[in-house]
Order: structure tokens, then C-alpha cells, then sequence
């Protein structure tokens, strides 16, 4: 069992911004779809496996936390532009994804409409913890 008295501190930061306007299944829904594309896209965010004292494993989860934000249809799409001009690995959720049942139906959903005229619902991103705070600045943390 590891144990360290010093605070573990990371140069990096997960972050989702949600819109304020979503019923509270819409939230989790969005949310727990956009954190799953970060795994893939920077494996050195997921930690290691996990075990009880019985020995029984359970899946490895992200190493650190994941900070939850809302803010309104406006700051939503500021940020969006911000994570993209700074190239910061980004996910997104569109309102269209709450009707589509599965990924092909969600990524064509995605394609049909351009970046700026996009419907985001939320965005997760990953990157430097300065970057993502100056991405996801003006949303307040989720309540």
C-alpha cells in the first residue's frame, strides 16, 4: 500500500464544463461520456488497477481529480474556442447527442454541423493546468 505525507500535486488538469441548463440525468450522462474520451486519447492519466483486501480487481481510474464546472450556453461555447485555439485535447457533448443511441449515430450527429454552430451541452478537457484554467475561466464550479 503506497502511503506519502506529501500532497501530490499534478502539472495538468481535467476539466468539464457543463451547460447550466441541463436536467440533473442530462449532467451525469454528459459528463461521464466526455471523461471517456480522455482516457484514450492520454493514457498517462489513468492510474493504476485497483484491488480490495479480499483481492477482488476493479478497473484503474484517472489519477487525479476531475474538476466539474457550469456556466451558461454563451461561456460554453468562449471556452470551446479557447480549447481549440490552444490545441488542448477536447471532447464535446451537443444537445442532438441526448437523441442518438449509440457512437456512429453521436460522431455523424457531431459531423453534420460546424464547429461554431454546434449546440454544446459540454466539453471535458485535458491539458496543462494553466491552459485549462485559462480555458474554462468565467464557469463556476458545478454545486
Amino acid at each position: 500500500m503506497e502511503t506519502t505525507l506529501e500532497p501530490v500535486r499534478f502539472d495538468t488538469k481535467i476539466a468539464v464544463l457543463l451547460r447550466d441548463d441541463l436536467q440533473p440525468w442530462q449532467r451525469l450522462n454528459t459528463t461521464a461520456f466526455l471523461v471517456s474520451g480522455i482516457g484514450r486519447a492520454a493514457p498517462e492519466v489513468i492510474g493504476e488497477p485497483y484491488a480490495d483486501a479480499d483481492g477482488t480487481a476493479y478497473l484503474p481510474m484517472f489519477r487525479q481529480p476531475v474538476l466539474v464546472f457550469e456556466g451558461s450556453a454563451a461561456a460554453l461555447a468562449a471556452s470551446h474556442r479557447r480549447a481549440v485555439d490552444r490545441g488542448v485535447a477536447l471532447s464535446v457533448f451537443t444537445a442532438d447527442l441526448f437523441g442518438t443511441g449509440h457512437d456512429r449515430d453521436n460522431r455523424a450527429a457531431v459531423r453534420a454541423v460546424p464547429r461554431d454552430r454546434l449546440d454544446l451541452v459540454g466539453i471535458a478537457v485535458y491539458g496543462p493546468r494553466n491552459a485549462v484554467d485559462r480555458i474554462v475561466k468565467g464557469a463556476r464550479m458545478h454545486p
